[in-house]
């Protein structure tokens, strides 16, 4: 039996799906997460630069290369796990410690990263944050009173979630260290699986937070420049009924401002979409946590519900907004283009009915010379056939001038024939 061909692909595309495991935790424990994108100005991300900060880090430990076309890594530095992750627009760095600092959300956490290396990181900070992993007090006030004293209390999000088997807390400020905090409050008992998850998922709703706000500075810019190219395209679409302007210069300024608008789509194309893609899955992660409601307070979903919605409704209104205003310049464009058609084909109506009155003359002026030119071609065959008819005259008893006066009308009339025929022949 033929053995059945495999896809190359096959075994890489299976890995894919188990390649990034969740880390397995026992509280009390903490984390330390940062991500990394490249500049903004940069052309593109260098993997290669990602993997060299990756190795650098773990050299400073003396812990194992990943594999070179890896795209994440989980391992031991030192008394710490690693688990490293690299995304389309930017890679992740999470420090998973036992055993928690007796001051919350202590800054020396973060010190596992050493300050010279995050100096040299191949881009830019876009989120850190600071998660520490308790077990669930008995009292509810205890919870209560510690998450007062860890967070601003106007600004705390804080539920119970996978049907109340742990308590999730944040403020989604950056503290005075440059860093988001979470609190994660597990019942004595759970899994480090589940508790591994759980801190798994707020890591990445900070992320893919943050990168979805990336297009709320991108929509206000755009904002500013529709605005200011938007009288320009209103009033070149009135004038289309006024015909202030003639029809060849207002598509050439009207082309001008398609251009810039197809300019700006072309620019903010990827941000929006990627605004888009990080929107649905920090609304995918919130809701497979399951959230219920704790001590009044708002949830993390509310809280998305009133501070982050909005500015994704932002985002995706400039996206409407700037396609309308192109699809607005395209119809208008169409328009005068539909104009300038008209008014050429009246210009060419003209040039051919200015034609056919040339054509006209240029007939009345040839049968004139045909005309002359029969009167001409009369003259010298008269002459030539009275030199050959003149010694015939005396015989026939016939003067000159008769004779001539004879052969005259038989030219004539043989030359009119001959012209016509040609003319005939020609047409």
């Amino acid at each position: 039996m033929t053995a059945l061909t495999d896809h190359p692909l096959r075994y890489d595309l299976s890995n894919e799906l188990h390649a990034r495991p969740f880390p397995s935790l026992t509280p009390p424990c903490r984390a330390a997460f940062v991500a990394i994108k490249r500049a903004e100005n940069a052309a593109s991300r260098d993997r290669q630069a990602d993997r060299a900060h990756l190795i650098a880090l773990l050299d400073r430990f003396g812990a194992q290369h990943p594999q070179p076309d890896a795209t994440h890594y989980f391992g031991q530095i030192g008394r710490y796990r690693l688990k490293w992750e690299s995304h389309t627009e930017f890679v992740t760095y999470t420090i998973f410690a036992d055993g928690v600092a007796e001051r919350p959300f202590d800054h020396s956490a973060f010190d596992v990263f050493p300050q010279e290396w995050l100096a040299e990181a191949p881009g830019v900070r876009v989120t850190s944050a600071l998660i520490r992993v308790e077990q669930l007090p008995g009292q509810q006030d205890v919870v209560i009173r510690k998450l007062a004293d860890w967070f601003v209390p106007e600004s705390l999000a804080c539920s119970e979630v996978l049907d109340r088997n742990a308590l999730i807390a944040s403020d989604f400020r950056i503290d005075a260290a440059g860093h988001v905090r979470f609190a994660l409050f597990v019942p004595q008992g759970t899994g480090p699986q589940r508790v591994g998850r759980i801190v798994q998922r707020l890591t990445e709703i900070e992320t893919y937070k943050t990168m979805a706000m990336l297009g709320l500075p991108r929509a206000r810019d755009l904002s500013r420049k529709m605005g200011r190219i938007d009288p320009k395209l209103t009033r070149l679409v009135e004038n289309l009924t006024t015909g202030d302007h003639s029809p060849e210069e207002a598509l050439h300024e009207l082309l001008s401002i398609s251009a810039e608008l197809e300019h700006l789509q072309a620019q903010s194309a990827f941000r929006f979409g990627a605004t888009g893609a990080y929107e649905a899955l920090v609304t995918q992660r919130i809701e497979v946590l399951r959230e219920e409601r704790f001590g009044g307070r708002q949830t993390f979903r509310e809280f998305m519900m009133r501070r982050y919605d909005p500015a994704m409704r932002t985002v995706k209104s400039t996206e409407r907004q700037l396609r309308a205003m192109t699809e607005r310049a395209a119809r208008a464009a169409e328009l005068l283009r539909t104009q300038v058609d008209v008014a050429r084909s009246a210009q060419n109506q003209k040039l051919l009915e200015s034609m056919d009155r040339r054509a006209d003359l240029q007939l009345r002026l040839q049968e004139t010379v045909e005309g002359l030119s029969v009167v001409a071609i009369s003259y010298y065959a008269v002459s030539l056939v009275g030199y050959a008819a003149y010694p015939l005259a005396e015989p026939l008893g016939l003067s000159k001038g008769l004779m001539t006066a004879i052969i005259t009308p038989v030219v004539v009339l043989l030359v009119w024939m001959m012209v016509r025929r040609i003319r005939k022949g020609v047409h």
